[in-house]
């Protein structure tokens, strides 16, 4: 009998987090995302320089293989992401209109808006971001993330303090 009255508050428990993951959680509205491309890559080692020698450098490393997504969002008028992250980077590439990128790790949770031609990277990791379109906008994203991972993108179980909820 003791073991039931036990197992009742974890129950609970767990009953409490799928609520409030589910409640709470900051979904998307006005967004609809395609996956045009998916494919599976080995370690990438790369170390690039242009020549002759200038500034430009790129080192990327990976350890373990990795999924690479290519991703159409489309954001309708007044459409929103959502809070969310991703377990690893993404290049995004606006193709229409224009979107502000909302990040959580900035003061005020600065929002930069880009326009169609622009582009910007999302680290990835536990960066919490959003983004919103006025008018409507369209961004293609390439994405690497861990090989099988669950999710290609985690949203936030709550809007960060003091950010726009969308």
């Amino acid at each position: 009998m003791k073991s039931k009255w036990m197992v009742a508050p974890i129950v609970g428990a767990l009953a409490l987090a799928v609520y409030t993951g589910t409640t709470l959680a900051t979904p998307p509205s006005g967004l609809s995302s395609t996956i045009l491309a998916k494919s599976v890559f080995d370690e990438l080692k790369l170390n690039s320089h242009t020549i002759p020698a200038s500034d430009w450098h790129l080192n990327l490393k990976t350890e373990g293989m990795s999924d690479g997504y290519v991703v159409d969002n489309k954001l309708a008028a007044g459409g929103t992401t959502g809070w969310h992250s991703h377990p690893g980077p993404s290049l995004i590439f606006v193709v229409a209109g224009s979107v502000t990128n909302y990040e959580s790790d900035q003061p005020g949770c600065g929002g930069v808006t880009y326009h169609a031609g622009d582009g910007f990277v999302d680290e990835g990791g536990d960066h919490v971001h959003m983004l919103h379109s006025d008018a409507g906008g369209e961004t293609i994203a390439v994405q690497l993330v861990p090989k099988g991972s669950p999710s290609r993108r985690i949203d936030a179980p709550t809007v960060p303090p003091g950010c726009p909820a969308g």
